[in-house]
């Protein structure tokens, strides 16, 4: 009998809590000058020996050039190699916000329907972000911004060890929450917090480690799988859900918050039809920001099921 393929999150959440917590140690002690050309050697041995990955993001940015009938630049090893060294930029952005360096006033919020002022609100809502730019910006709006408690719902086995280094770092109103399976104590403890005015934030274009419901729509032009989990809690939990992404645009971060859904429900034998569709209509948002920053998408393993078009 051949072994079962590994999950790609199954590699990344071996070392991962060990690893930031040392990076983030390092970043303490030696700064980010000095830490800076250490992560950019460690992401260009990603680049050179990781061919998965490599071929990963040259088939993710042909399917964004011929998807925006040519508006974003074809692919080149040179441009493959700038989005590893994008992901290395954002990685020491990351600890910058975790250390605290990062202020409100370095940050441009782009909200049209002023759902800011919605955060201080008596219920709380769902944001659905995604691996395009910095998400840790995103969270980072709960502790430097508005102060209202932001649940960060993740797939990750070690959630409460790093809830202990988020403690570490002083962030007191970010928690991490897993949920590998919405089941009965999960879905009360989500809702009461909503109900204290508390916001829940899940990325939405991560199929988790342990399987899960996945929901195949277009994106970028191809069939990709993308997780029910956003969609099927919003339902559930009867909600608001917005969207939430963080690019960096000339050197300064960029939160834009979009109105989505206001409650999410289907009927009897409706439910995956309605979940597609929100889905769907979330991979094309998620395509329109993809082609705002197109080296910051940060999902370097296989994201559609065929692999045609990946070759580096």
């Amino acid at each position: 009998m051949s072994e079962r393929p590994q999950h790609w999150a199954e590699h990344q959440e071996r070392g991962s809590f060990w690893l930031m917590k040392l990076t983030a140690t390092l970043a303490r002690l030696l700064g980010r000058r000095v830490l800076s050309p250490l992560i950019h050697v460690i992401v260009a041995y990603f680049f050179v020996f990781g061919g998965r990955a490599r071929r990963s993001a040259w088939q993710y940015q042909q399917r964004l050039h011929r998807w925006s009938a040519g508006q974003v630049q074809a692919p080149g090893q040179w441009r493959v190699f700038r989005q590893f060294m994008s992901f290395a930029e954002a990685l020491l952005d990351k600890l910058d916000v975790w250390n605290g360096r990062l202020a409100i006033s370095q940050i441009d919020i782009v909200d049209p329907a002023n759902l800011r002022q919605q955060l201080r609100g008596e219920r709380g809502q769902m944001l659905v972000g995604a691996h395009l730019g910095n998400l840790e910006v995103c969270r980072a709006l709960a502790e430097i911004g508005e102060k209202v408690t932001m649940n960060v719902l993740v797939h990750t086995r070690h959630a409460e060890h790093f809830n202990r280094l988020l403690g570490e770092a002083g962030a007191s109103h970010l928690r991490l929450i897993q949920v590998s399976e919405l089941d009965p104590a999960v879905m009360l403890q989500l809702s009461e917090r909503l109900e204290r005015g508390e916001w829940l934030a899940i990325a939405g274009d991560r199929v988790p480690l342990h399987g899960g419901r996945t929901v195949e729509v277009d994106f970028l032009g191809h069939p990709a799988a993308f997780p029910q989990g956003p969609w099927l809690l919003a339902g559930l939990l009867g909600c608001p859900l917005n969207l939430l992404f963080c690019l960096k645009l000339q050197g300064r971060y960029q939160v834009t918050l979009e109105p989505f859904v206001e409650r999410l429900q289907w009927r009897r034998g409706q439910r995956d039809a309605v979940i597609a569709e929100w889905t769907a209509r979330y991979a094309e948002r998620l395509g329109h920001y993809c082609a705002q920053a197109p080296l910051q998408w940060f999902n370097f393993y296989p994201f559609w099921k065929t692999d045609d078009d990946a070759s580096a």
